[in-house]
């Protein structure tokens, strides 16, 4: 079935370092822009990361140090990201858990603004999850009847989330619907504020803290009896990412105040 489309969907996936969100970085890029009309734009990219890339991690994505020594830094091509995916959706796999998070992650890092919370996300994985519960592999050979022979390279593992997310529209008619904002939201598995999932909102759509001492609490309640919670977290190994959504949180509170 073809994806019916507003505006372009980019399915993307990241070759990484490891998979520590605050401490790892990306190697390898690649970013499948689907247009409302079918038509496909492709970029792959390989990242020098500026650190040691794990043997472990070497061992699953074939990349190595060598591989990406001349390669550019992901400064240097943050704002040609950003801007490709501009007005777009995201589509990945496992992208909600890992693969936004970590590009917001480098893309802060590199001082670029990409508001990558306007883009609406769909989670081929969380699907598969809810219905079949397996890995890329298997759903890839489960909904497209093919082999996944190129595994973990990032151009392979693309092009195959975006074909299985196609067979899923197939094979699941009364369960799914052709439609970004029906997918995005059913393959949501989490509520969270920022990528990293340590502020959520709860029941009633308030900011909630999801870990720590004040797990369950408002944010906002929790700052106002105690402000140095906030130094704390601002000061502490915590993505960039959960930092700057503390800090917004914060400075709506205290103009809403005013």
């Amino acid at each position: 079935m073809k994806l019916n489309l507003e505006r372009p969907i980019v399915f993307f996936d990241l070759e990484t370092t490891g998979v520590d969100i605050v401490k790892d970085r990306i190697v390898e890029i690649c970013l499948l822009k689907v247009f409302p009309n079918g038509n496909e734009e492709a970029k792959t990219m390989r990242i020098n990361p500026g650190i040691h890339i794990p043997e472990e991690a070497s061992k699953i994505n074939g990349i190595y140090d060598s591989d990406v020594a001349d390669s550019p830094r992901f400064a240097d091509v943050a704002k040609d990201i950003a801007a490709f995916l501009e007005g777009c959706d995201l589509g990945g796999f496992n992208s909600n858990n890992f693969d936004i998070p970590l590009l917001a992650e480098e893309l802060l890092r590199a001082g670029v603004k990409a508001d990558l919370k306007a883009c609406r996300s769909i989670d081929v994985s969380n699907i598969y999850r809810k219905l079949e519960r397996r890995t890329l592999i298997a759903a890839y050979k489960f909904y497209c009847q093919k082999d996944l022979t190129d595994a973990h390279t990032a151009l392979a593992d693309t092009r195959a989330t975006y074909e299985v997310l196609c067979a899923q529209l197939d094979h699941y008619p009364d369960d799914l619907q052709n439609d970004v904002d029906f997918l995005a939201t059913y393959s949501r598995a989490n509520r969270n504020v920022d990528y990293a999932g340590r502020i959520v909102y709860d029941a009633n759509g308030v900011e909630t803290f999801n870990f720590g001492k004040y797990k369950g609490q408002p944010v906002v309640a929790v700052l106002g009896r105690d402000p140095g919670y906030y130094s704390w977290i601002m000061q502490g190994e915590f993505t960039l990412n959960t930092k700057q959504v503390l800090t917004e949180i914060a400075l709506k509170s205290k103009n809403t105040k005013q």
